[in-house]
């Protein structure tokens, strides 16, 4: 069930996220904007139990997700306006 958590959690903080944070170099669409929400979470996750934030079996929140999809949109135009 906590996968299935991340990836609800990961989509609605990817919309979130593209709202907040909007601009030309991201990816758009429905699918990439989910799998950002999601990559965001799991991010959010990782870094938190990194940090000791949350324990072995704790998965970021909301928040942490919304932070973690914003984190990967910054990351994503770096390399994005690197390229171009």
């Amino acid at each position: 069930m906590g996968i299935i958590w991340t990836i609800i959690i990961g989509f609605v903080a990817g919309i979130i996220a593209k709202f907040i944070m909007p601009g030309s170099n991201e990816p758009s669409g429905f699918i990439m904007t989910t799998i950002l929400g999601i990559v965001g979470a799991f991010v959010a996750t990782f870094l938190g139990q990194a940090l000791g934030w949350y324990g072995p079996d704790d998965g970021a929140g909301l928040i942490g997700a919304i932070v973690g999809a914003i984190i990967v949109l910054f990351v994503w135009g770096m390399i994005a306006r690197r390229r171009a």
